[in-house]
């Protein structure tokens, strides 16, 4: 087990998510406020850690496993207190929350077959999505003025659709690229083993 800056960061995003949970959950003064500057300093420092990783070379078994994880735990954490608060409903966060079941289940299955599935452009636009719309959903009662009130609803009901979109195509095309790759590893190993055959 290797500890280093980039996996401390992402332990430290794994410790924010009961956090996080508490501040939305627990009714404090201003306890919105406060998950919304946790979920922002989490959702930062995913961005981070992967940035120093690849800057100083320190991607490690460790946080491959790590990172992915605290990812999922943030998002999940916070459309499960969301849905507690009836900001969400249920079959939203299902969508979202299938989605990332079923790629991390994808990326087992091809690491078992020795390959490789890199995070693509509709991945990173999914989680952008998602970060906005969660940030959006936290603090929506706030929009205490009638006209804010309006605007504020309009806002996060176009963020919450984005994300849906966005979790469905991302996750589409996982599978679609995936799926290509498995059949050029097979094609190129029985090409490998026609021409071992005929020498």
């Amino acid at each position: 087990m290797t500890w280093n800056v980039p996996n401390a960061i992402t332990f430290f995003r794994v410790v924010l998510v009961p956090v996080l949970m508490a501040f939305l959950l627990v009714d404090v003064r201003y306890g919105d406020v406060f998950a919304l500057a946790v979920f922002v300093l989490a959702a930062a420092s995913d961005s981070l850690d992967g940035y120093l990783a690849r800057r100083f070379r320190q991607t490690t078994p460790l946080g491959a496993f790590l990172d992915p994880l605290a990812d999922k735990l943030l998002v999940a954490a916070a459309l499960l207190s969301l849905i507690e608060l009836r900001e969400l409903s249920a079959w939203v966060a299902m969508v979202v929350i299938a989605r990332e079941f079923a790629v991390t289940g994808l990326r087992m299955v091809a690491a078992v077959q020795g390959t490789v599935i890199s995070a693509s452009w509709w991945g990173k636009f999914k989680t952008a999505s998602q970060m906005l719309a969660i940030a959006a959903l936290i603090v929506e009662p706030r929009w205490i003025k009638p006209e804010w009130q309006l605007w504020g609803h309009r806002i996060t009901w176009y963020l919450v659709l984005l994300m849906l979109v966005l979790t469905v195509v991302s996750g589409v095309d996982y599978f679609v690229n995936a799926r290509r790759g498995f059949h050029a590893r097979q094609e190129g190993g029985e090409a490998a083993q026609d021409s071992g055959g005929k020498g």
